[in-house]
């Protein structure tokens, strides 16, 4: 891709540029100065941001809006023409998405076309060097344009320890191909993640030709959704998405070559994480880094009287699970039996569970015959609430 990419400066290394405390509108117009992006003039750009969760500006989840209106502003003054797009989770309406995150507000503003990526078939595409996976899936809008721009927000991830611009490419994956990159089988020979594989292997033949990161408030611990924001107040800007990346994760504290899709396309030529190897500017950048807290290991957690038995499952349920504990967890058992620990169990790896198990999401669907059982892909938390005791709301009567 790198061939066909006008936003690279014409020298031998790769150049980064980080902004900081003039806000998001401001700082990513800023760090945009640095790119040519009279490359763009007369051509179609969509502007990827991460806006496939029901997230509000400011809490972490989803791409801060200024930093979308910004992007807008600035490829539209460059005579470009521009449109934002989306393919969520499985679950989100896009346009719903958009209206939550504050981006459908700041593109009406600007007359700039918002795109659900789902409505349309798919276009199928082969990955020649695959490992993990070997065909996409792809919105067709993704083929369509001339150039993409992927526009994360900086945040942990419980499965891929961070996600940013290589990762944000995945929401170009058509409708619920998404979810399947979540259930590959080991990889023979290999003791990597296939998830972590796969996210390598999509960046063998999809990458952005401009990434711009949203550190605004950022993610840490139990990202994607379930972890408390972090406010960084960062924007960074690279035409090679991994490099954009590793900077990024150094101002989170941690390290590229720690983050193993990163790693791994590295190591195949996709882009470049030696910080060494990367021109970046300004010279003190690192003095606005900030430690993010790292995702745990393992999900497992308590509260009173609570398990919830996590063995091979998706960030969809994890999140489905975290939410419908912290809005019900502590009032739960106001309505069931004081002396009863209640299991939940998410996830496709579990061969055998307790007893009274609740089983959560589709991945356990072959234990629905001897426990209790919710689908979904992702379960919805007020389903799981039913199953319990009988209704929606812990108020309704």
């Amino acid at each position: 891709m790198e061939k066909d990419n006008p936003f690279f400066r014409t020298s031998n290394r790769i150049q980064v540029v980080v902004t900081h405390g003039g806000g998001a509108y401001h700082n990513t117009l800023k760090a945009l100065e640095s790119i040519p992006l009279e490359a763009a003039r007369g051509k179609r750009v969509l502007l990827k941001p991460n806006a496939g969760r029901l997230g509000k500006p400011g809490e972490g989840v989803t791409t801060h809006p200024e930093v979308v209106a910004a992007a807008i502003d600035a490829f539209r003054s460059a005579g470009a023409d521009v449109a934002v797009g989306e393919s969520p989770i499985t679950g989100v309406k896009t346009m719903e998405a958009f209206e939550t995150t504050g981006i459908a507000e700041q593109a009406r503003k600007r007359n700039c076309p918002i795109i659900d990526m789902d409505v349309r078939p798919c276009v199928e595409i082969d990955i020649p060097d695959g490992r993990a996976i070997q065909k996409l899936k792809l919105c067709s809008e993704v083929m369509e344009f001339d150039y993409i721009v992927s526009i994360p927000v900086m945040k942990m991830h419980m499965h891929t320890d961070v996600t940013l611009a290589v990762k944000n490419m995945k929401g170009c994956l058509w409708r619920r191909s998404k979810v399947q990159l979540h259930m590959l089988p080991p990889i023979e020979g290999s003791d990597e993640k296939p998830l972590n594989v796969a996210i390598a292997d999509l960046a063998s033949v999809l990458r952005p030709h401009l990434a711009i990161i949203d550190g605004t408030v950022g993610m840490e611990g139990l990202g994607p959704t379930a972890g408390p924001p972090k406010v960084l107040g960062c924007i960074v800007v690279s035409a090679d998405a991994f490099s954009a990346d590793a900077v990024a994760c150094r101002l989170m504290g941690t390290s590229a070559e720690d983050v193993p899709y990163l790693r791994m396309g590295a190591e195949r030529g996709f882009g470049v994480i030696d910080i060494e190897k990367i021109d970046i500017s300004p010279d003190n950048w690192q003095d606005w880094c900030v430690e993010f807290a790292r995702p745990p290991q393992n999900l497992t957690i308590e509260y009173p009287n609570v398990a919830v038995l996590d063995n091979n499952s998706c960030s969809a349920c994890q999140s489905t699970m975290l939410m419908f504990l912290k809005e019900f967890g502590n009032r739960l058992f106001d309505y069931l039996p004081e002396e009863e620990k209640l299991y939940f169990a998410i996830g496709k790896g579990h061969t055998e569970l307790p007893e009274k198990t609740l089983c959560v999401g589709n991945c356990t669907g072959k234990f629905k015959n001897t426990h209790m059982f919710v689908p979904g892909c992702p379960p919805v938390a007020s389903e799981i609430l039913k199953k319990l005791i009988g209704k929606t709301s812990l108020d309704s009567k």
